[in-house]
């Protein structure tokens, strides 16, 4: 308290040199801590990538794996669907079914009718089941196969890879399983005669 009072008490001349004083005091502070806040504000905007440059050299961005991770998804989901059958297959039965009712005359033998009502149905279902399979497959190779043709050093994160396989499997064995029912290996027609 003793020095606000010796404030008051002083002239404006006698103030001037130690408020001048104080002032630079002041300013010396706040230069000496703006090289630090520049440094600070410099090396934000590198790591969050605002100022795009980096000692000269433009700074490329990294992709994030996003479309990757959805393929892998797309890829289990399409060998799940070729393991099911899928809504697809099951309407292009029933048309194949429709059109083998319309095609067959009620005088035709019952091997006949059949193939033509049974037998073509079921082979629809195994091309669609086949082709769900295939799509499964392709779309699981590349998710898998992207990374080598991608940003180098960049590792492909653990689940996509898990998902991708998880498709690609699913895919081989719906591929598996559509030509040994198109091929009438697996649960073939009943024999008529």
């Amino acid at each position: 308290m003793a020095t606000k009072t010796e404030d008051l008490t002083k002239t404006d001349d006698e103030q001037a040199p130690q408020e001048a004083a104080a002032a630079a005091e002041a300013e010396a502070r706040t230069d000496a801590a703006e090289p630090d806040e520049q440094l600070t504000d410099e090396s934000a905007e590198e790591s969050t990538g605002e100022s795009g440059e980096s000692e000269g050299a433009p700074q490329e961005k990294t992709p994030s794996g996003v479309g990757l991770g959805a393929g892998a998804v797309v890829s289990a989901a399409l060998g799940l669907v070729s393991l099911s059958g899928g809504w697809i297959g099951t309407v292009a039965a029933a048309r194949e079914t429709l059109i083998g009712q319309l095609q067959t005359s009620s005088t035709a033998n019952v091997a006949t009718q059949v193939k033509e009502v049974y037998g073509d149905a079921w082979h629809t279902t195994a091309l669609w089941a086949g082709l769900f399979a295939l799509a499964a497959l392709i779309t699981g190779v590349v998710v898998l196969a992207r990374p080598a043709f991608g940003v180098p050093g960049r590792p492909q994160a653990a689940w996509i890879k898990s998902v991708a396989w998880a498709g690609v499997s699913l895919g081989v064995i719906g591929l598996l399983l559509a030509v040994l029912k198109y091929s009438d290996a697996l649960l073939a027609l009943p024999s008529t005669g």
